[in-house]
């Protein structure tokens, strides 16, 4: 029986393996987006505790010194949120960009497998007609040897 090659082979092969390294790409940029979320969120607490401290020591004694290092405690922290918000963005859009490699790489795969597909009912489409076209000239065959026989 023939057996069915599909010419494409290697090149869906490489598709899959395109497409494979685009989602592990897309996972790592995933994790880096969401580690990056983390330390804004660390930032958030770390600014709250500085201004939950500052609270306490304008309601105490004057302090000023000690004041006046909460206050800027809670600047520098507030200026290192606003540039993590900048690496979150940032971030994004390489997560984005990854997305749309993965995309592209599974939309190649599925094109690849398609054509499979289609080669593969073509090759069964085939195979039918030759094992039709062998039935039609046994039968050819035997009806030529049945009519001789009887002459």
């Amino acid at each position: 029986m023939a057996r069915f090659i599909f010419k494409l082979e290697s090149i869906l092969s490489i598709k899959e393996k395109l497409e494979t390294q685009a989602k592990v790409e897309f996972g790592i940029e995933m994790a880096r987006l969401r580690e990056e979320e983390e330390k804004l969120e660390a930032m958030r607490l770390r600014k709250e505790e500085f201004q939950r401290r500052l609270t306490g020591a304008v309601q105490n004694q004057l302090n000023i010194r000690q004041i006046k290092d909460l206050e800027d405690a809670v600047e520098n922290v507030k200026y290192n949120m606003r540039l993590q918000r900048v690496v979150i963005r940032e971030q994004e859009a390489r997560v984005e960009l990854a997305r749309e490699k993965m995309n592209e790489a599974m939309k190649e795969r599925k094109t690849y497998e398609r054509l499979k597909e289609k080669a593969f009912e073509e090759f069964l489409k085939e195979l039918d007609k030759a094992e039709r076209k062998e039935v039609d000239e046994l039968v050819s065959f035997r009806y030529q040897n049945a009519v001789e026989s009887e002459d």
